[in-house]
């Protein structure tokens, strides 16, 4: 079967389209060669219980002397990624998203992998990021921005999880959602998923909606305020790192990340956020 590319090929895996109906997805460094075993064991368990398609495990090769890491096939997913597709309603958008998650973090997450190297410890305490977030606030070159991104973070890091580790995604980003004639239709990219706190899963509040959607997405979401300041210090530390990209594209979502974040604290609340 003819094997083709898929363009953008990811950071984390590269992944080729296999025929008409398979995807091959291969790590694209030693450090994400952990990600591998755990989708091919966790996907087929989560899957059956979510509202929206997630990638199906087909099978998986060794490494070999063309391929030099254990991959993955999966069954193809027609779609669009959101980065791209044209979505009709994207307060609808906001709360499909949000119920995915809501089933996702209800999903029994007994013997689930924990925090750890195969998802870039998403899930762990915002907290293990504090050195790196207090080197970057300087990339925030106006000083009472810089005070604002300080204060956010001082709130994420003293509002610990209290609560039983549940499911998350871990990558929630509009480069693995698909879009089909406007609406969401698949999530996918599960290599950051595990069990621990879901923080790192609403970081899309700022990252992609705004006003009726943003309102939308934390009203289904519905978790309490401290996971809601946690959230706020994922998206901070991703912010930060993202303003020292040579990307273009990333330093323009780090600034309008931060400029959420700000407007949001200058209108009283993530709830009350225009």
């Amino acid at each position: 079967m003819p094997v083709r590319p898929i363009e953008p090929g990811g950071v984390d895996h590269r992944s080729f389209r296999l025929g008409e109906d398979l995807l091959i997805r291969i790590p694209s460094a030693p450090g994400y060669v952990p990600q591998v075993a755990k989708e091919q064991a966790w996907l087929p368990v989560l899957g059956p219980r979510l509202p929206l398609p997630i990638p199906r495990v087909v099978g998986g090769g060794e490494p070999s002397d063309r391929i030099s890491f254990p991959w993955s096939l999966y069954g193809w997913i027609d779609g669009e990624t959101a980065m791209t597709a044209p979505i009709d309603d994207e307060v609808r958008f906001a709360e499909e998203l949000a119920a995915f998650l809501v089933a996702l973090r209800c999903i029994d997450a007994t013997d689930g992998p924990g925090p750890g190297l195969h998802c870039a410890y998403r899930g762990a305490p915002v907290s293990q990021w504090d050195d790196e977030v207090h080197a970057f606030l300087p990339r925030i070159g106006d000083a009472r921005e810089r005070a604002r991104a300080a204060a956010i973070w001082r709130d994420a890091v003293s509002e610990p999880d209290r609560s039983a580790p549940v499911w998350f995604h871990g990558d929630v980003a509009r480069a693995n959602l698909l879009v089909r004639e406007g609406r969401l239709s698949a999530v996918i990219d599960f290599g950051c998923a595990g069990v621990g706190d879901p923080a790192c899963d609403t970081v899309m509040a700022w990252t992609a909606f705004s006003g009726a959607s943003r309102r939308a997405f934390v009203h289904v979401y519905d978790v309490d305020d401290a996971t809601w300041a946690r959230g706020r210090g994922w998206a901070l530390w991703k912010a930060l790192i993202q303003l020292d990209s040579p990307d273009q594209g990333s330093v323009d979502l780090a600034r309008r990340t931060l400029a959420a974040l700000f407007e949001e604290g200058a209108s009283g609340g993530l709830r009350g956020t225009a």
